[in-house]
């Protein structure tokens, strides 16, 4: 029910995105879903990939930091208002949406986001009871 993602904390320059990508590359890891914030000095490079733990260990021993967090795999309507009809559940329930950021593959009219909340076990609770599909990492390809 919950996927692990990692965080990389970043300094803005170029070229340090694609120290990752060649790192996964070279390590056989594939990127499942990535979300990239910004400021002028640093950037987070928050990331879903196959192999959270070998991700991890292998970004650490380059001299990375890294952060892992639990966060929520959901399966939205891909139709217009379909996030809104998501959204409005949790708002009922005050459930604070911290982020979210959508996942590259994506069932025929549905898709994918991963969600950071507030308080991941009621987000999970409310959303199962209200009949959105809340999905396993094992169902989006991570171990």
């Amino acid at each position: 029910m919950y996927i692990d993602q990692i965080s990389i904390f970043l300094e803005n320059r170029a070229g340090r995105i694609l120290d990752i990508t060649e790192i996964f590359g070279e390590n056989n890891i594939n990127i499942r879903a990535l979300s990239l914030a910004d400021t002028s000095d640093f950037g987070i490079l928050r990331m879903i990939v196959d192999d959270v733990k070998r991700a991890v260990d292998v970004l650490k021993g380059k001299g990375f930091i890294v952060k892992q967090s639990k966060v929520v795999a959901v399966e939205v309507p891909d139709r217009p208002g379909g996030l809104a009809s998501v959204l409005r559940v949790l708002a009922e329930k005050q459930i604070n949406v911290e982020y979210m950021y959508a996942f590259f593959e994506q069932p025929k009219d549905k898709a994918l986001l991963i969600f950071r909340f507030e308080d991941t076990d009621q987000a999970v609770q409310v959303l199962e009871k209200h009949g959105i599909p809340v999905l396993k990492k094992q169902t989006i390809g991570v171990r």
